[in-house]
């Protein structure tokens, strides 16, 4: 089966999990029916008012981070991007926190996701920047962990600078990652961003595949380098900071799914950007419906599930490397 009609499969069957799980269960026929505006009243109200925008919004956050993850392993031609690790997520989180701190969003509410994607955008363009010359996975590893190292270090004082105890809860809570009693405003407000930050990104998949040759081989091939990384840093940004705005910090979802994905593409950069979107997607919605699974005295924060399956994934793939050199 080709692989797009199987991710796609996976994330319907997940979403409806997600629509019929919960403190009231329902079953596959309320769920059709609830989305469809049909039967029990509350039943719907459940479904179109509180499941279904978790569920839009796992789909937005997934695709956001699994596209941008592969899209920056093929500019950088590094297996070890991915937004979390290289500090984007944590400079775009660094930027909402400022937008909360400062009471941005009595202003207006699109300031929050405005400032997380100018914070993201910076942390792109600085890293990119860092390594385009000479780099090693090394220098890339070393320069997301400073960014990272940094923007958590100017989070940890706003935090220590909060006016209140509320506020620092709200801020910590947010921080943690989750999509939980987030409605349609909140996908409102991001898919906007989410969609053009995609759509971006998709349009540089011709170019990702000669861009794997290396710089000079591309460009002799006419291929616009600036064009193609400029594109993938505003397309970067712009998904990764608006998910984030209204998310909080998510990792290592960009790591994981290019990763288990390209083999099935044939290891083609372009060809792995929409498969990882999809990916991303059913990744973030099955992590959330584990999150519901386990049973804690408080649930779960998803940051805290996505970090916890991959974290171990990168320590495997760190010594696969490792090993690969020897």
């Amino acid at each position: 089966m080709n692989l797009n009609r199987t991710l796609l499969a996976l994330l319907l069957a997940f979403s409806l999990l997600s629509l019929g799980f919960g403190a009231a269960p329902l079953t596959l026929r309320e769920v059709i029916a609830g989305l469809f505006g049909v039967g029990n009243e509350p039943q719907q109200l459940i479904i179109q008012q509180i499941r279904l925008p978790r569920v839009v919004l796992a789909w937005l956050v997934g695709a956001a981070l699994g596209a941008a993850g592969a899209a920056l392993q093929g500019l950088l031609r590094n297996p070890l991007a991915e937004p979390g690790l290289l500090g984007i997520s944590a400079s775009a989180g660094f930027g909402a926190v400022l937008a909360l701190y400062f009471g941005a969003t009595t202003l207006s509410l699109w300031l929050l996701p405005t400032v997380a994607m100018g914070f993201a955008l910076l942390a792109t363009a600085l890293l990119y920047a860092l390594t385009r010359v000479g780099s090693t996975n090394l220098t890339l590893i070393l320069a997301g962990v400073a960014l990272s190292a940094l923007a958590g270090a100017l989070t940890s004082l706003a935090l220590n600078l909060a006016p209140n105890p509320a506020d620092l809860q709200d801020i910590v809570l947010w921080l943690l990652g989750s999509i939980s009693d987030r409605s349609f405003d909140d996908v409102r407000l991001c898919a906007p961003f989410v969609i053009i930050g995609l759509a971006l990104l998709f349009s540089t998949a011709p170019a990702l595949d000669v861009l794997a040759l290396g710089e000079d081989e591309a460009r002799t091939l006419g291929v616009d380098v600036v064009q193609i990384r400029g594109l993938i840093i505003i397309g970067a940004a712009l998904a990764v900071g608006a998910t984030v705005a209204v998310s909080g910090t998510i990792g290592f979802v960009g790591l994981v799914v290019p990763h288990v994905l390209r083999r099935f593409v044939a290891y083609r950069p372009g060809q792995l950007l929409l498969p990882s979107a999809l990916g991303g997607a059913v990744l973030v919605l099955a992590a959330d419906v584990t999150v519901r699974l386990i049973d804690t005295p408080k649930e779960l924060m998803l940051g805290v599930v996505t970090a916890l399956l991959g974290a171990p994934f990168f320590l495997a793939l760190v010594l696969r490397s490792r090993r690969d050199l020897l």
